[in-house]
């Protein structure tokens, strides 16, 4: 039995389309989960005291927690759900950093796409913008995906 699918196939994607995800305040609790899960304890992320002598004056959000999450966001829309095969690349500028208590989203535009019909789909090249509750653009790149093509019909 195949899983559910409500995700878009491969086909579908036009360049140019759009879309935006849900947004999700990030808290302490986020943080320290995530500190915990990687091991990574550096200050700027765990000890505020500390952190109010960094150049940001408070602790900030792992840079791979916020693209974490804005992954999350973006599979949560339902646009990819049945229809990924591999996560095949990413790169990624963090531009500003993210604080406990920051609210951010996703916007994500397709900006390419080429068959791979041996790999049983094609590769969808996305923009994708982070952006925080002040509309200000906190991470930014481009995920590679490669997406399952339309079921044959019998």
């Amino acid at each position: 039995m195949s899983p559910l699918v409500r995700g878009m196939y491969f086909e579908e994607f036009e360049v140019g389309h759009e879309l935006s995800t849900s947004a999700r305040t990030i808290t302490e609790t986020d943080i320290v989960n995530f500190a915990g899960l990687t091991g990574d304890f550096n200050f700027i992320h765990i000890d505020a005291v500390g952190a109010k002598e960094s150049p940001f004056g408070q602790r900030v959000a792992h840079g791979m927690l916020v693209a974490s999450i804005a992954s999350g966001l973006s599979v949560q829309t339902g646009f990819i759900d049945g229809t990924t095969l591999a996560f095949r690349e990413l790169t990624w500028k963090f531009t500003k950093p993210v604080f406990i208590g920051d609210t951010i989203y996703v916007r994500l535009k397709v900006i390419g796409s080429k068959a791979m019909k041996k790999l049983g789909g094609g590769v969808v090249d996305f923009e994708v913008r982070v952006y925080n509750q002040n509309e200000e653009v906190v991470h930014k790149g481009e995920w590679r995906m490669l997406l399952k093509s339309q079921p044959e019909e019998a």
